[in-house]
């Protein structure tokens, strides 16, 4: 499970007042919504010192305006993240959207413009609901079911209808997942924004693991992709006006249950001829394919490039393309030993193509949100660059003609400055079984004197990644306390090949915190880190490994905090969403079978309580249906009971990590003070 970054989100009032205590003289109070257990007073200083670096606000492309040269982009305006208009490059952002709940997916109107569908959850909850937004009126109208979680898809060729997905909800973020389905289906719907009444459902799917939804050339059918696991999926066609689906890929005796095929990324060509395409058939990594339709007939594009492509973009995918060279063109984003870097594919020539000179930000940073002008010169992309000095900025590219750069925005570092920030150093060490593990080493400046502290920051998924970008507030902890943050990559991680991603599945899931236990030797052997000084952190599955570390290595961290983590694999199961249960079996193991259930518990950190000797900081959010927020209080119960130091933070307006930002802030000052007391201090 994914567990978004929060650098700059925000929060919300409540809707019946609540009557404010007078906060005590130089102290920071939690707000309303928020529930501090254990946590000892934050001193107002320590919120002065922290403040600048908690207002980075990043600014991301959503989409291109159809008929003008304007953007759609997410930027947070005060408390969350929001949806704004920008005319021109370096202009000003014109707020659309102000929600207490972020909003930062969204489609224009493919025609005119003339309003936009955007998705919006509430308190974290990811039941996201479909609005519509009218330019003229500047007013939104709900278009979907709240008992439902619902998915924006593709524009029609004719731009009057999109494709829309919606799943039932269990809610089972209840007591010991009573209530809950056996399971669900996935209902595509085609919508009409102006006639949300009117809406047609095409098909009824089986499960929730799918997807990728787009049209055929004659909107006669859509294509989608049905995810099993992260390394196990297919490829379908559904016919739209009788819902009858006939499987594209994988073809028939591709498939061998030892060795599953990861299909991803799905578009068609222009003329709905060929179906471009990720997929890791031919070999470790996902590439960009091209597949005729009528022949089945394949071919590699990406054949030179020994790396994943994350993402496609192609033109045509935001609605009905402008004009163009005529030149069948697709943009990959690839990962690249953890860097996300642009390539472009001529798919009739099957070839990459030369790009112009790339800004110094893009050529060291990390893209993503790439997508084609669908105005004016429609070999034009935006994208999203992210740095070590930039938490995201938005520019454009002509692929031909001019070869143009054009930077539209720049992001807010307000106070800081980030100019002296290095991209991470990245680092590998052997495991227990010689498997090599790489990760991301930022060191702290030189001022900085003698062996440093050191924060495993752990990523969740566990089919995740770290990977080269801002620090966000973390370069505060590098910059002004200096501690050194690692960002592990253990087996499991996407971006190293599919052998890699499956070294921690079913009962191999503790060779993953054995990774960590070899990097805790590493770290013992590098003259300027300290193996006395030593924290683990980690979000959702990240939260997993933090706690699990500390039940097996307890005596050489300082401290654990875990971020919505699961501490029991069992009663996660039970639990979580029943649109996601299977999908998370396949990765963990299925708790229905007796000894998998016993395994299940035999390594849950729940069940490893009692080896937990050192200070826990746990933070969760009410509403979470990926990890339910009981996970969190179990295992502050038990460690607590243990006489063991614990602090808890919930946030009953939030869901699988902290959006709003007075939540978050309010996070990273308990954090500053945890590391400040159970990490700098000098060991004895």
């Amino acid at each position: 499970m994914f567990l978004a970054v929060t650098l700059a989100l925000a929060g919300c009032a409540p809707a019946t007042p609540v009557p404010r205590v007078a906060e005590p003289v130089g102290v920071i109070v939690p707000n309303e919504h928020l529930r501090a257990e254990g946590i000892p007073p934050v001193p107002s200083t320590l919120a002065e010192r922290v403040g600048r670096y908690t207002e980075f606000k990043a600014v991301g492309v959503i989409a291109w305006h159809p008929a003008r040269q304007a953007m759609l982009v997410a930027y947070r305006r005060g408390a969350t993240t929001q949806l704004h208009l920008l005319e021109q490059p370096m202009g000003s952002l014109d707020p659309l959207t102000d929600f207490p709940d972020p909003v930062a997916a969204a489609t224009f109107e493919p025609r005119r413009g003339d309003y936009l569908v955007y998705a919006r959850d509430s308190g974290g909850d990811e039941a996201a609901q479909l609005y519509r937004f009218d330019f003229a009126t500047r007013q939104s109208t709900s278009l979907t079911d709240p008992a439902e979680k619902h998915g924006l898809g593709a524009w029609n060729h004719a731009g009057t209808a999109l494709l829309m997905d919606s799943t039932q909800l269990d809610r089972t973020a209840g007591e010991d997942g009573q209530g809950k389905r056996d399971s669900v289906t996935t209902e595509l719907h085609v919508l009409d924004p102006l006639r949300p009444d009117a809406k047609r459902r095409i098909a009824s799917l089986p499960g929730g693991g799918w997807g990728g939804f787009v049209w055929s050339a004659r909107d006669d059918a859509v294509y989608a992709q049905n995810d099993r696991s992260a390394s196990d999926s297919e490829i379908w066609r559904i016919d739209a006006a009788s819902g009858r689906r006939t499987r594209v890929l994988p073809r028939a005796g591709v498939r061998q249950a030892a060795h599953p095929v990861a299909y991803g990324n799905v578009h068609l060509t222009r003329d709905g001829r060929r179906l471009v395409y990720t997929s890791d058939e031919d070999g470790e990594f996902s590439q960009m394919m091209v597949m005729d339709l009528a022949t089945g007939r394949r071919r590699v594009l990406t054949r030179a490039l020994p790396w994943n492509v994350d993402a496609i973009a192609m033109r045509g995918d935001d609605g009905v393309a402008g004009t163009s060279t005529g030149r069948e063109l697709a943009v990959a984003v690839v990962n690249v030993a953890g860097r996300r870097e642009l390539h472009v594919v001529d798919i009739d020539r099957g070839r990459e193509i030369a790009l112009p000179p790339l800004p110094a930000a893009a050529r060291s940073g990390s893209i993503s949100r790439v997508h084609f002008a669908r105005s004016g010169n429609a070999d034009e992309i935006a994208f999203t660059v992210n740095s070590a000095r930039s938490p995201g900025d938005v520019y454009s590219l002509a692929l031909v003609g001019s070869g143009a750069v054009r930077q539209w925005t720049r992001a807010t570092v307000d106070g800081v400055d980030t100019t002296p920030y290095r991209e991470a150093e990245i680092v590998h060490w052997p495991s227990f079984d010689g498997l090599s593990i790489s990760g991301l080493l930022s060191r702290p400046p030189a001022r900085f004197t003698g062996r440093r502290p050191v924060l495993v920051s752990i990523h969740g998924g566990p089919e995740g990644q770290s990977t080269i970008g801002f620090l966000g507030r973390n370069n505060y902890l590098v910059d002004e306390l200096g501690i050194a943050v690692l960002q592990p990559n253990v087996r499991g991680s996407t971006g190293y090949g599919k052998t890699y991603l499956g070294l921690d599945d079913g009962r191999k899931r503790e060779d993953s915190v054995k990774d960590i236990g070899a990097l805790l030797d590493w770290i013992a052997t590098q003259p300027d880190l300290d193996p006395t000084r030593v924290m683990v952190i980690g979000g959702s599955y990240g939260g997993y490994m933090s706690l699990a570390v500390a039940t097996m290595y307890a005596e050489r961290i300082a401290g654990t905090i875990d971020i919505v983590g699961i501490s029991n694999f069992t009663s996660f199961l039970r639990r979580t969403e029943t649109y996601r249960r299977d999908l998370r079996r396949v990765e963990y193991g299925d708790e229905r079978d007796p000894a998998m259930a016993a395994f299940l518990e035999r390594i849950s950190p729940l069940s490893n309580a009692d080896r937990i000797r050192k200070p826990l900081f746990v933070v969760t959010g009410r509403n979470d249906p990926r990890v339910p927020y009981q996970e969190g209080e179990q295992i502050v119960a038990k460690v607590r009971a243990n006489g063991v130091p614990v602090w808890h933070l919930v946030a009953d307006n939030e869901g699988h990590g902290f959006a709003r930002k007075p939540n978050a802030d309010f996070q990273f000052y308990a954090q500053v003070l945890f590391l400040e007391r159970y990490l700098l201090q000098q060991p004895e």
